[in-house]
């Protein structure tokens, strides 16, 4: 059985902002989200994965952004084991959890930066989340 290759697959995170999100609020979150990652963590690596962008430590990875019609999700592969005193993060899973941001809902950077560093607190404890540990 032939493998199809995945067209986003090596394309850079800008490529997929300016290709896939529409409008321009969705741009604005990514901007912020990538901006604080980079900014707290500048030798983490961002690429295209799973037809996403996804930030990763030499763990493995820890951060996600997806695109919808009508919100963006920003996804944390050890989030279900984050501080969360204010319930914000979804999902019923038992290690990925996510923010799903409308146009209308702020973001507070403060809180998306803790829930950045402890993505990669927990990696570089755990290893990396893909490989079952």
């Amino acid at each position: 059985m032939a493998t199809t290759a995945r067209p986003d697959k090596g394309n850079d995170i800008l490529t997929y902002r300016d290709g896939k999100l529409n409008a321009d609020w969705q741009k604005e979150r990514f901007d912020l989200v990538n901006g604080l990652i980079t900014a707290a963590y500048p030798t983490v690596k961002a690429s295209i994965k799973w037809a996403q962008p996804v930030w990763e430590t030499a763990e493995g990875p820890m951060i996600f952004f997806r695109g919808a019609s009508k919100h963006v999700t920003v996804g944390f592969w050890r989030g279900a084991e984050f501080q969360d005193p204010d319930g914000l993060l979804e999902g019923e899973g038992d290690r990925m959890k996510h923010l799903k941001i409308k146009e209308k809902d702020e973001v507070n950077p403060e809180i998306l930066t803790g829930f950045i560093q402890q993505a990669v607190t927990l990696n570089a404890q755990k290893g990396d989340p893909t490989k079952g540990k």
